[in-house]
This record gives structure tokens, sequence and C-alpha cells, in this order.
């Protein structure tokens, strides 16, 4: 299994999120935060007093899926994400030792699988 985390522009979260559910990914985790460091793209920066650097807000996207379907759901995001300027973000794929779906105990893919009617977890 693995996990793909992406983060991308807050203006494209939908659209990569709709162009997911249609791909068949049955469950995203969509994450609002915010990117510090001196390369952001200048039209998005900000300062912060908190931070006291600058920041970006951009809309992180979190995916657990089995190997097999790995390759095509990071060309999903990609694809979908893309704009062609500075700031279109970055897709990190991770190794997942395991997955355990806490109402059922299920251990490993299994646990990927929505429930009856749809149901997560």
């Amino acid at each position: 299994m693995k996990e793909i985390k992406a983060y991308i522009r807050e203006l494209k979260a939908e659209e990569v999120i709709h162009a997911l559910e249609e791909a068949g990914v049955p469950g995203v985790t969509a994450i609002e935060v915010k990117r510090i460091g001196p390369d952001i793209a200048p039209e998005k920066a900000r300062y912060s007093i908190d931070y006291g650097e600058k920041i970006c807000p951009i809309t992180k996207i979190e995916i657990v899926c089995s190997d097999g379907d790995v390759v095509r759901l990071v060309d999903v995001i990609q694809k979908t994400a893309y704009t062609g300027h500075r700031g279109d973000g970055a897709i990190f794929v991770s190794n997942i030792e395991h997955a355990v779906k806490i109402r059922t105990g299920e251990w490993g893919e299994g646990a990927l699988l929505p429930g009856p009617q749809g149901e997560q977890g």
C-alpha cells in the first residue's frame, strides 16, 4: 500500500478531488495548510506576523491506495493540478506498512475499501 500526499493550489483542490472521485478513489482527505519559505510564487505570497516569513495558503490532499493504483492516481493529480506556473505544488509517495479499519478490525488493503452502501471506516 502507498500514501500519496499532494500539495496543490487552493483553487485547484475541488477540481482535483472531483477527478480523483471519478478515478474511483473512495475517500480523499483534504487539509488547508500554509506553505512557508522563500520560494513561494510571488503573486500568492503574504507576510505573516505569526510566522515572520512569507506564507502561501495551499491544500494538502492525502490518499492511501494499493501499489497498483499509484501511477494512475499521481497522474490524475498532476494533470488536474497543473497550471504551468510556479507554485503548482508537489506530490510525494510513501510506503504504508499497515492499514486497519477501526470499526471492523480488518487489516491490509481490505481496510481501504468502503463498507456497505459506500460507508468508510
